[in-house]
């Protein structure tokens, strides 16, 4: 419990609500088949679906362990990192995401988006950190940029849905592009946060530029694809993390 009260707040919120979902269906309190995202329930007043069907992750297993890891590593090293002092933002950012998806999952055939969502976050998270120097089980070496490429192949080989995968790619991307490049290109920013959602996190910092982390001064050994180091990587220190 101490270590939930420890993650940031919107990480310890997702996280508190996909733990509580898993543990009612497990529990049979509730149904997967009262979350899962259907438009023409929702059309009917069943507006729930909404959000419930980001929540699941399916029952308790390994399946549903792996989800967690990088639900938790990336929320969190996003939330303290590129995000830090910026709540709102990153709440914005995760509801973009979700409302997207949403219009996307009707052609799609997709019914829970959490894993979308995270793959969202995953992407992000590599676009921010592009020389961070990755491996996958001390086999091939790879810069994080790559890693939703190598974690959808990875999905691929387990037989997998490729299109929830890519759901998280094309989100990120464009939120990526909107936020991160267009700016840039213009000195327009057309995602930002609008005021009833910084009003509710009144002690955010203001507003600061993602900082893009600069290449190592050497190269060093890459760390493996997985092991359990959650903190994000601060600029100008070491810039190796794990998958």
């Amino acid at each position: 419990m101490e270590e939930l009260q420890a993650l940031p707040t919107v990480t310890r919120g997702y996280m508190s609500a996909a733990l509580l979902t898993t543990v009612g269906c497990t529990l049979e309190l509730i149904t997967p088949l009262s979350l899962y995202f259907n438009p023409k329930l929702i059309m009917a007043g069943e507006v729930w679906r909404l959000i419930t069907n980001f929540m699941y992750f399916g029952s308790f297993g390994i399946d549903f362990i792996f989800h967690m890891f990088f639900l938790l590593k990336y929320c969190k090293s996003l939330e303290e990192g590129s995000f830090r002092g910026r709540t709102a933002d990153f709440l914005w950012m995760l509801l973009l995401g979700g409302a997207l998806m949403s219009a996307a999952a009707p052609y799609v055939e997709v019914q829970f988006l959490g894993s979308s969502l995270t793959f969202m976050m995953v992407y992000v998270w590599a676009r921010r950190h592009q020389y961070v120097t990755m491996s996958l089980l001390g086999l091939f070496t790879f810069t994080a940029p790559y890693l939703p490429w190598v974690l959808l192949g990875f999905s691929l080989v387990l037989g997998n849905r490729p299109v929830v995968d890519l759901l998280g790619i094309g989100a990120g991307h464009l939120y990526y592009f909107l936020e991160d490049v267009y700016p840039r290109m213009t000195g327009r920013r057309p995602l930002k946060t609008p005021g009833f959602v910084r009003a509710l996190f009144p002690s955010d910092e203001p507003i600061v530029a993602p900082a893009m982390h600069p290449p190592p001064p050497a190269p060093a050994a890459p760390e493996n694809f997985g092991a359990p180091d959650l903190a994000p990587v601060p600029a100008g220190h070491d810039q190796h993390a794990h998958a």
